[in-house]
């Protein structure tokens, strides 16, 4: 059985995310969708939050599950005998820096490969902070995320203004 990791901010969860996440599901035995800190990045919404909008998003694929972790994703591979990570890569700027965290994690876990998933042209340009900046400045973000997860992802945003 094949397992994959597809780590993530999630903050919020866009349908370039569950692009990736369904093309994952289709190759893999399992996906773990996993929510991971990140030092450089302060989170607008919590760690709790980001999995309830994922698992409200992925309850109609029978293989993803998530998860959070704030250690390192390499050990987390290691500690749920991963055997893939999923990155999804939207433009060429995402690749270098995806290529060097890739290197890091073989270094902590050789026993789990990278693969790179290419965004679609219809969500290459896409990322959360840019669906949080158009829903804090009032425009329509519908197109942008999933609709399962519409109403909390601008009732949040909304009442933060």
């Amino acid at each position: 059985m094949k397992t994959a990791v597809y780590p993530g901010s999630f903050d919020p969860v866009t349908n370039g995310h569950m692009e990736i996440i369904r093309r994952a599901a289709a190759l893999f035995d399992r996906v773990v969708v996993l929510v991971a800190s990140n030092a450089a990045k302060a989170g607008f919404f919590t760690a709790q939050e980001r999995m309830d909008l994922l698992k409200l998003c992925t309850g109609t694929l029978p293989n993803v599950t998530v998860d959070a972790t704030e250690g390192l994703v390499a050990h987390y591979t290691i500690e749920i005998a991963a055997d893939v990570i999923v990155k999804g890569l939207r433009a060429m700027t995402d690749f270098e820096f995806e290529f060097q965290q890739a290197l890091v994690n073989r270094q902590l876990n050789p026993r789990a490969e990278t693969i790179f998933l290419p965004a679609s042209g219809t969500s290459m340009y896409l990322s959360s902070g840019m669906v949080k900046q158009v829903c804090a400045l009032g425009g329509d973000i519908g197109a942008f995320v999933p609709g399962e997860a519409l109403p909390y992802i601008i009732e949040k945003i909304s009442a933060k203004k």
